[in-house]
């Protein structure tokens, strides 16, 4: 079987991970790629790469010719296109944030508009597939995750399964890589801003990705993320409270339930995680470190890459669920 795709928004830096990863997926072939400016041009010409692949603009595509299209637009731009492809009997894997929220009030809390088809948000699965794989396999629209919120979750969701978390409000601290903020031109991600420089940015709780953090887990999150001199990577610092009885044994032994993952590794007693482990691959990766003396206070740490598992690499991994392949397939 041969997936036939389309990629709308195809010169973001998802966009041009997901290009990359599907060029050597054995099942996988790129009908068209859009770009708003950049049509009737090739990737090669935006991009240093030798992939020639033609880009077109959103009008002139023929949805007919594909099976899947992967959305790798701004949040708001993007209800409209599922729309139409959903319309045409074509399956979606949305990148940006307009399917990830259930609840129409929450996205026009956090994104400061009202949501352009909320007719499809209870339609739309959340696509982290560790935790949603039997809805994603059967779904029509997927909401692939935030990249913040993909190890957040994950590093959440057993402990919160198993009834081990003694508060129901966690500490989240995260540091990303600039490519995180896309590749639109900003002050804060210049050369001269970011190089030899460390800093913080909507912290407490005033972050998007909060909202299906928060949605996913349950718990409140105080969320600080920091923005690392480096290109990609997140590595996210979790401070929990578990209940009087759970030891550092009990707490490893909560994540059992990923033990079979492909793209999860916990990792040995005494080690903790860097972005090394991670770079280039569709990798989640956890370290936990008890606190000397502070009996049930406990420290995660969680890394990912952010274009991979925290965006394309993930949506690949979708795409393999959705036409039941191995979902390891194009990603190792």
């Amino acid at each position: 079987m041969m997936i036939r795709i389309g990629i709308y928004g195809a010169t973001g830096y998802t966009g041009f991970e997901l290009i990359k990863l599907l060029q050597r997926h054995p099942q996988a072939k790129i009908v068209f790629a859009t770009a708003r400016s950049a049509a009737g041009q090739k990737l090669s010409d935006i991009f240093p790469t030798t992939l020639d692949l033609p880009l077109t603009s959103a009008e002139e595509v023929d949805l007919s010719t594909v099976d899947l299209v992967f959305c790798c637009l701004p949040h708001g731009v993007t209800a409209p296109t599922a729309q139409k492809a959903l319309a045409a009997g074509v399956k979606v894997i949305d990148l940006s944030a307009d399917f990830r929220l259930h609840n129409p009030t929450d996205y026009e809390h956090w994104y400061g508009k009202a949501h352009a088809a909320p007719e499809l948000l209870a339609k739309a699965v959340y696509g982290l597939p560790e935790i949603h794989r039997k809805s994603i396999k059967k779904a029509q629209l997927i909401a692939n995750p935030g990249c913040y919120p993909t190890g957040i979750i994950l590093a959440l969701h057993p402990l919160v399964q198993a009834g081990l978390l003694a508060e129901t409000t966690v500490i989240a601290d995260s540091k990303s890589g600039v490519s995180g903020a896309g590749r639109s031109l900003s002050l804060k991600t210049h050369f001269s801003e970011t190089h030899e420089n460390f800093s913080a940015y909507n912290i407490g709780h005033s972050h998007r990705h909060i909202a299906e953090m928060e949605q996913e887990t349950g718990l409140k999150i105080i969320f600080s993320p920091h923005l690392l001199p480096v290109i990609r990577g997140i590595l996210s610092t979790i401070y929990i409270t578990t209940k009087p009885e759970v030891d550092l044994a009990t707490l490893r032994q909560a994540y059992n339930v990923f033990a079979e993952e492909p793209f999860f590794k916990l990792l040995p007693e005494g080690k903790l995680p860097e972005l090394r482990h991670v770079v280039e691959t569709n990798l989640c990766v956890l370290g936990i470190q008890a606190i000397a003396d502070t009996p049930n206070r406990f420290i995660l740490v969680v890394v990912e890459d952010n274009l991979i598992k925290g965006a394309s690499g993930q949506a690949v991994q979708n795409m393999n669920l959705l036409f039941d392949l191995d979902e390891r397939l194009g990603l190792l």
